[in-house]
Order: structure tokens, then sequence, then C-alpha cells
């Protein structure tokens, strides 16, 4: 089904459409002693504190045009976060063109895209290998929205907030809504793929694989990160600390725990 902005469809009241994007992403961090891992973990709590991550939400509520209805945060002893912030249809200064083209969506300070209820909800999950030599950074983003924008645009905005190493993320639409004879609209915009709405300058440093469901209006994209500089996975300290063999050893144990998290599987 193509739709345009000049061939809108007359619905029979509201748009029950929901459409939920979640939006994982993973930084690692090789941290040689329990000091390390624990300067590493305060670090990632600071950086992504509830305070910092509702300001991110509520950028996120901004882009696709939302009023900020109520926000829940919390920060956890002994670490992570989490921020639920509850919005609705925000005023329409004026309808976007291309509000049903597959492409990236805005940063902030250039945005105006209609919603209609919803909620936006983060949580953080610092981790570590009993081993300490590995830890890892883990932030789940959802934007679940009800009506006419997909949350996709706002996907630009999130892969420009966060570090990241590896991204996770998944796009469905539920329910139906009908047009003036009845008939159902089970989807009401094209989409081929969650990575057209990825800015090329960012796609192109990832690996990506898509896993798409096109009859059931499910998508599925994972990104890794193609380049590999191990000063960017030391925390405290660069390579030039360590051994030849040391290097080798550590840049071994990233990759490995990367690749166990892109493809989903243990690996030895």
């Amino acid at each position: 089904m193509t739709i345009t902005p000049e061939q809108r469809i007359t619905l029979h009241g509201f748009n029950n459409l929901t459409k939920s994007l979640s939006f994982n992403m993973y930084d690692i961090c090789y941290t040689k002693t329990k000091e390390e891992r624990e300067a590493y973990i305060e670090y990632i709590d600071e950086q992504y504190n509830s305070d910092r991550l509702t300001a991110i939400l509520k950028n996120v509520s901004d882009i696709i045009g939302a009023h900020v209805l109520n926000v829940a945060q919390q920060d956890y002893v002994p670490q992570g976060a989490s921020v639920t912030v509850l919005i609705s249809e925000g005023p329409i200064v004026e309808v976007p063109n291309d509000s049903y083209a597959e492409s990236p969506g805005p940063l902030p300070e250039s945005v105006v895209i209609q919603l209609d209820k919803s909620h936006i909800t983060v949580h953080t999950y610092p981790e570590y290998h009993p081993d300490e030599g590995i830890s890892t950074f883990r932030a789940d983003i959802d934007v679940s929205t009800c009506g006419e924008i997909s949350p996709l645009k706002a996907l630009h905005y999130l892969t420009h907030s966060f570090d990241t190493d590896i991204m996770t993320i998944d796009y469905r639409v539920r329910g139906f809504t009908r047009d003036m004879n009845g008939h159902k609209l089970f989807i009401d915009h094209d989409i081929a793929s969650i990575q057209n709405y990825i800015p090329d300058e960012v796609r192109n440093q990832y690996d990506m694989i898509d896993v798409n469901v096109y009859q059931e209006n499910i998508f599925h994209t994972k990104c890794k990160l193609k380049q590999f500089d191990l000063d960017n996975y030391l925390f405290g300290y660069t390579k030039e600390s360590l051994s030849e063999k040391e290097q080798q050893n550590i840049s071994t144990r990233l990759k490995i725990e990367m690749d166990e998290i892109y493809y989903g599987k243990n690996m030895t």
C-alpha cells in the first residue's frame, strides 16, 4: 500500500494502529581489575543517570511532537536507571511532507511531527563477566505510539545519543484501523527495512543484518560496529601499556563478546 501526504485515506474514527520501536544498545569495555570494573560502572552510571535519560526521552517526545504528561525516573543501587514518560498528542505546527517516507528522522531543533497517545521507557543494565575481564552496558528504549506517525522517526536521534558498539532494533505494527467503507488497514505506511531510517553516515559504520516478516509487519535489524580499535575498549589506559600478546588476547576476548551479542549465541 502506497500512501502519500497528498493521498490521505479518510478513516472511520481514530487511527487505532499501535506502532512500537525497541532500541537496544550495547557498549563493551575491557576491565582488567576489580577497580577498573568499578570505575567503569561508576562512569556509566554518571553518564547515563536518570536525569540524562529523562532529557533524552523528552527530546524523543519533541521529535515525535508529543506533550509529556508524566515522568517517573529512578536511579538504582548498586547501578542502573529507569525512566518512563507518558505522552499525549502534541500541537501540530506543520505536518511534514515526508511523514510517510522511509528516511532518517530529524535531530532536535528541527522537529514537528504528529503523534497520538503513547509512552516511552528506558532501562539500563550495567554488568560484567565473572572474571571481571569484560564489562557491558546495555540500554533498552521502547517507544510506543498510537496513530499516524511511526516512532521510527526518533531512531536517528537515538543512534546519535548513545556511543554504541552493537544495536538491536525491532519495529512492529499491531491492530488495525478502518476506512469509511469499513475496510481494515493493518499498516498505514510502506516500509522495506529499518535501515532506511538510519542515516548513511551511521549505516556505513556498521555491519547490518535484517530479519523481517513483512506479512506480519515485524521488522528486525542488528548492527555491529565495523572498525575495531583496542584503545576504544580500554578504560583508563591505552594499548601502548600492554604487550603485543596482551593486546591480542584482549582483542580476541572483546571480539568474541561482540559476536556473541550480535549473533545471540555463545561461542567457543
